[in-house]
């Protein structure tokens, strides 16, 4: 259910989709679902111990759904000092001012599936990354 690309490399019109059963699908580390002029929904598949690692995003805030599986969301001041945590499962989600440190690992068996909105959009349109290394 992806969209046609639209001008300067955004998408057009509206897109109706069941996003729990696209995050579910989706078996890369990070998948751009959808991108817009002034936000972008990405797809996260995590798997099991492992994390998406410390990040700050200086100019955009952010939205983070657990889809399927459960998790530990980080926040701090600075990257060594993510002393707020927070457990989360299915269907709890973090709002991630701009500038503010997380991370989020999953701390399940299975893989973690995530949905991710970003304001404004964050990474370029299409953007598909089968690793965390290779983003």
């Amino acid at each position: 259910m992806y969209l046609q690309q639209g001008g300067r490399g955004r998408q057009q019109g509206r897109q109706v989709t069941n996003i729990q059963e696209m995050a579910e699908q989706n078996k890369c580390y990070r998948t751009a679902l959808w991108t817009g002029c002034h936000l972008q929904m990405t797809l996260m598949s995590i798997p099991p111990c492992r994390d998406i690692g410390a990040k700050l995003h200086p100019d955009m805030d952010q939205l983070i759904r657990v889809e399927k599986g459960n998790a530990m969301v980080m926040t701090g001041n600075c990257p060594h000092n993510l002393n707020c945590e927070q457990r989360m499962c299915k269907g709890d989600a973090v709002f991630v001012p701009a500038r503010t440190w997380h991370n989020i690992k999953n701390t399940g068996k299975c893989p973690l599936r995530l949905s991710t909105i970003y304001a404004p959009p964050h990474h370029p349109f299409g953007t598909v990354e089968y690793t965390k290394e290779d983003a």
